[in-house]
């Protein structure tokens, strides 16, 4: 009987023989040597960044008694991002109390003295910038623009009785917030 007439009367063990064949051709190039290398970055941390506003009075910035027609009052107030990222700053007014509408009367300038110089604090005789400058009452939003972290600003604010203020407001009252925003 010839080789081939042998493997074709034992079908079973001819696939058999063919198997263990192949399994030990595959385990041969499977393992074959390969180069392989790694390489990590443990530890990688992640932190958010913080927005905050130093404000240097915590109670009113005007505080104006007994105004008579063309008297001016000011007050000046520091205004710090104390946080650790830049931050888009604005000032805004809410809470208004102004039952005979003097607020409407009253004229209000903002303005921006500058920015600190270390701990020395800007002049507001010279070089300031308008921020508002309006009836008290009509304020809406007025942007301040950005703070690096730890920029602090001055802001003086100064209210005027007009000269031709109407004698219907002798003695009445009003008061409002400033509010001071930031957005990064």
């Amino acid at each position: 009987m010839s080789r081939l007439s042998a493997l074709a009367a034992h079908p079973r063990r001819t696939i058999g023989a063919l198997a263990v064949v192949l399994a030990a051709v595959g385990i041969t190039v499977g393992s074959g040597a390969n180069f392989t290398a790694h390489s990590a970055n443990p530890a990688n941390t992640f932190t958010a960044g913080t927005l905050a506003i130093g404000n240097s009075a915590s109670s009113a910035i005007l505080s104006a008694t007994n105004l008579k027609p063309g008297d001016v009052n000011t007050g000046t107030v520091d205004i710090q991002n104390t946080g650790s990222i830049p931050g888009t700053f604005t000032l805004s007014t809410s809470n208004a109390v102004d039952t005979a509408s003097l607020l409407g009367q009253l004229d209000l300038k903002v303005e921006d003295c500058g920015l600190y110089s270390g701990t020395t604090a800007p002049s507001c005789a010279t070089g300031t910038s308008v921020v508002y400058n309006g009836k008290a009452n009509a304020i809406t939003t007025a942007a301040l623009g950005s703070y690096a972290a730890n920029a602090k600003h001055r802001y003086q604010f100064s209210v005027t009785m007009p000269t031709t203020i109407a004698n219907t407001f002798q003695g009445k009252t009003a008061s409002v917030e400033f509010d001071w925003d930031a957005a990064a």
